[in-house]
């Protein structure tokens, strides 16, 4: 059989697979870890953490649709000092390698949260989850806004210094993804994850209301597969350079590599998870044999695949 390097890079930190958990789609991979080893992935993204407890949205809080699924859950969580107290000894003791996601409310928050994490090891990087709403710009959401994507983004690199990759997650809810994914990287972001629900909303016909408590909700699943794709291929083209954590519908090996060919240098999965709790390990083997199947001999041979010419 023919020898593949299997590994990937996000910014300066090395994963042994380019398997992840999606933010919020597996807690801090505990509940995971009763059904595979999560060291043997790439790594765990934990869901996102606030600087504070969060009690989260009214229910109901999830509704099924074809080929997805809608959430509104509100960032729900125990808050940063419970989160650093609890999940990260068990994960580091589980030896997985940790991508923290931090949400916050206002630009300061963010950097908050950034400087207690200064002093933790054993995390591998930092994801910033730039798509929830600006408390500061009545409740605008950071990542469909250029400047305070950037304030956001440049105020967690000041404060983590260069000890760690920066991640910025973005929404899929604009007119110009890659001005803004532009806008992050020229403020210190190392890689981007591409990308976040799409934002939706269900109507019950029992009651002739939103279903959802929220009443919309974030749509993920195969159902946003070929947005996430094309997401993906857009910032790849422009900024080949800049590592790209793509996601949204994964739910095979095919799904996987089919990422990677767009640009992405690994996949997240969520969603799959609910269905199956071994998914990651399923879509990590196919996605192995695949590639070895078409000749490559290391995963980085496959990333943007797509972009080259034909006659190559």
């Amino acid at each position: 059989m023919t020898a593949l390097d299997f590994s990937t890079t996000l910014g300066n930190a090395w994963f042994p697979a380019p398997t992840f958990t999606a933010s919020g789609c597996a807690s801090s991979g505990r509940e995971l870890s009763q059904f595979f080893d999560i060291k043997t992935m790439g790594g765990v993204v934990t869901k996102s953490v606030m600087l504070k407890a969060r009690n989260g949205r009214a229910t109901p809080r999830m509704a099924e649709t074809p080929s997805g699924m809608l959430n509104s859950i509100g960032l729900q969580g125990p808050g940063i000092d419970a989160f650093l107290a609890k999940d990260v000894p068990f994960l580091v003791e589980q030896k997985a390698r940790i991508i923290i996601s931090i949400a916050g409310e206002t630009v300061e928050e963010y950097s908050t949260l950034a400087r207690k994490l200064r002093s933790v090891s054993g995390i591998s990087a930092i994801e910033v989850n730039i798509s929830c709403p600006n408390v500061e710009n009545r409740g605008l959401v950071f990542a469909c806004d250029p400047e305070a994507s950037r304030r956001v983004i440049d105020g967690v690199r000041r404060t983590i210094g260069g000890e760690l990759p920066i991640i910025a997650k973005l929404s899929p809810d604009v007119t110009d993804l890659v001005a803004i994914a532009k806008g992050v990287v020229d403020a210190g972001a190392d890689g981007l994850a591409l990308i976040n629900t799409v934002l939706g909303m269900v109507i019950n016909l029992d009651t002739m209301r939103p279903h959802l408590g929220g009443k919309t909700g974030g749509l993920s699943g195969p159902a946003i597969k070929p947005i996430a794709v094309r997401a993906v291929y857009q910032v790849h083209a422009e900024m080949p350079q800049v590592p790209i954590l793509g996601m949204g519908g994964i739910s095979s090996g095919r799904d996987a590599l089919e990422m990677i060919a767009a640009g992405a240098s690994g996949v997240s999965i969520g969603t799959a998870s609910f269905g199956n709790p071994t998914a990651i390990m399923s879509i990590q083997n196919e996605l192995k044999d695949l590639l070895i199947a078409k000749g490559f001999t290391s995963l980085r041979q496959a990333i943007g695949f797509a972009h080259r010419p034909e006659s190559e």
